[in-house]
């Protein structure tokens, strides 16, 4: 079996961190060849820094500067010096809530990676479970992407689909949008860490989604 150096990963987050967990259980029961360096926030009381702390990761509370939407700038330059002093080479956003633009996204182009709750390019940004049942679509599901400069417009890596049923409200939609990414994440990066998936352009080639 080929072995392979871990890929060193920062996973950014501002909410609760399911999805982080869910690849930290991922890297101990699978072998995945990840190693976290660093977890960031952008919210001081984040419960994902907790969860970091828990599993012995270094947690670190970053504040995001004057705007709502995105890092400014002596922010940014705070991310990418703590990224650096950790010898990140990859970052998995996790519910992270800022769109990353400027020097933060050059420094790691095409080594950004999200997980959007819809079958991109249905239903970007907020809310999306939202959206999904206000277009009245039978099927929805989540996608792991790489990041650009849009909002939720970069390469396709891998989709899930999950049936919107006739009884659901928002919340049990993204719920079981949910557990459908806490198991695709996981695989995607541990893929992207043996360089099983290669990207031309838009074009995704050497991922299944294993379904």
């Amino acid at each position: 079996m080929e072995q392979f150096q871990p890929l060193r990963v920062a996973v950014l987050g501002s909410g609760r961190g399911t999805n982080f967990v869910a690849l930290s259980e991922a890297i101990q029961r699978d072998g995945l060849p990840v190693d976290v360096r660093l977890v960031i926030s952008d919210v001081e009381t984040a419960p994902i820094l907790a969860h970091a702390r828990e599993r012995g990761d270094t947690a670190l509370y970053l504040p995001p500067g004057a705007f709502r939407t995105k890092l400014d700038e002596v922010a940014e330059a705070a991310y990418l010096q703590a990224l650096d002093e950790a010898g990140v080479e990859f970052l998995v956003l996790a519910g992270f809530m800022r769109i990353l633009k400027g020097p933060l996204l050059h420094r790691f182009s095409g080594r950004v990676v999200n997980i959007h709750p819809s079958l991109l390019p249905a239903f970007p940004g907020l809310n999306a479970w939202q959206q999904a049942l206000d277009y009245g679509v039978k099927v929805t599901g989540c996608t792991v992407h790489l990041v650009d400069e849009g909002v939720d417009t970069g390469p396709i890596l891998a989709q899930r689909a999950v049936p919107v049923l006739d009884t659901d409200t928002p919340a049990t939609l993204h719920e079981r949008i949910q557990v459908a990414e806490r198991e695709l994440y996981p695989s995607v990066i541990g893929a992207l860490a043996r360089r099983q998936i290669q990207v031309r352009g838009r074009l995704t080639r050497g991922f299944s989604d294993g379904r």
